[in-house]
């Protein structure tokens, strides 16, 4: 079982679609999840769910989803805002580590940064680069149109709770002084990996198509349609990596736990006691506070 989670609704259709078999289920506080098999790999058992946006939400629903599947994993699915300038709209974007860049301390200089990070765990980073490599994952993505030939990067992704559309802001300056590795942005990833780093560290992976360059152009890009071909994009590599991580490849193997070491046993030899062979008979010695 892989639990997939997105914020907005054209990121929960995007994974819908490549969803088969659905039947909902929902969790005693309300939740609804959508429980299928992916297109063509029927074993492979997918919890889809929508949190909204924001951090706070994907972790709660994050936490929710694992005490109710108890997954193999968890992805977050969506689109993104881009960072950097080589990256083209609808490439796909796996996060090798997570920020939450809004964590500080202000003082009369300004923003002291007291950031949060999350690596990706790193079976999951090399079944995520072996589904990058095989290619196989964009096969069912048109041949023509915008966003039809995306690439995939890693990279980190910074995750805060606003909409970053400025080059010029103070949180668009704070990133590129700060977390200047971050290629792209958006507002749920950390919430994700702080519910897998929680629950005994669950592969939290976060799989993003970038829908605009965050730079003002939001309103523009959006209007022009690009968060569909973005999300469509992220979908088909998740589904692709959801299937290669629930058949064990990106699952820890079970460590045999040790089996509990024998209490020692005093056997004494030739004519000594046991009470002189541990040496109590060379003094006085104390046992939890009787002396012998």
């Amino acid at each position: 079982m892989i639990v997939i989670l997105t914020a907005l609704e054209i990121e929960h259709g995007a994974v819908r679609a490549r969803v088969t078999g659905v039947e909902q289920h929902s969790h005693p506080a309300g939740t609804v999840f959508d429980v299928g098999t992916i297109d063509d790999r029927p074993e492979c058992t997918v919890a889809l769910a929508l949190t909204g946006m924001g951090n706070l939400t994907a972790a709660a629903l994050a936490e929710r989803a694992v005490a109710q599947f108890s997954p193999a994993a968890l992805l977050f699915v969506g689109v993104a805002g881009s960072l950097r300038e080589w990256l083209r709209l609808g490439d796909v974007i796996v996060a090798d580590k997570v920020y939450a860049y809004q964590g500080g301390r202000i003082v009369d200089s300004g923003l002291l940064s007291r950031p949060r990070a999350w690596e990706l765990a790193h079976r999951a980073e090399q079944v995520a680069r072996l589904v990058s490599r095989a290619g196989t994952w964009s096969r069912s993505l048109p041949a023509e149109g915008p966003g039809s030939v995306p690439r995939v990067h890693f990279g980190p992704i910074a995750a805060g709770d606003v909409v970053l559309d400025s080059e010029l802001s103070d949180v668009a300056k704070l990133l590129h002084h700060n977390y200047n590795d971050a290629v792209a942005v958006e507002m749920e990833s950390a919430g994700l990996a702080l519910a897998g780093h929680l629950n005994g560290n669950i592969p939290a992976v976060t799989i993003r198509g970038i829908s605009d360059h965050a730079s003002g152009d939001k309103e523009f890009t959006d209007a022009e349609g690009w968060q569909t071909p973005a999300a469509r994009n992220a979908a088909a590599f998740a589904v692709s990596l959801a299937a290669a991580l629930d058949d064990g490849t990106g699952a820890a193997e079970p460590v045999a736990a040790a089996p509990p070491a024998a209490a020692p046993v005093n056997v004494a030899k030739d004519n000594a006691t046991v009470s002189q062979q541990i040496g109590v008979n060379h003094g006085t010695t104390n046992f939890g506070g009787a002396r012998a």
